[in-house]
């Protein structure tokens, strides 16, 4: 799928990418990927026993409707 490109199409990516975002939203899009990426590892490391113990958990819907 991608054996045809090459150097070029890489130049021709990022400056559209450039183009679109902007250089100054390049930084907090890649801090908010890896922080996507951080996120999808503790997600994939889980055990699956439940929430982990520093994540709040939702008060139920009773409490809730209560206040």
């Amino acid at each position: 799928m991608f054996a045809n490109l090459n150097g070029w199409h890489a130049v021709i990516v990022i400056a559209i990418i450039l183009l679109l975002f902007g250089a100054p939203k390049i930084p907090q899009l890649a801090r908010s990927l890896g922080q996507s990426m951080r996120i999808l590892k503790t997600e994939i490391r889980d055990d699956g026993s439940g929430a982990p113990s520093d994540t709040p958990v939702a008060a139920p819907a009773e409490e809730r409707a209560a206040k």
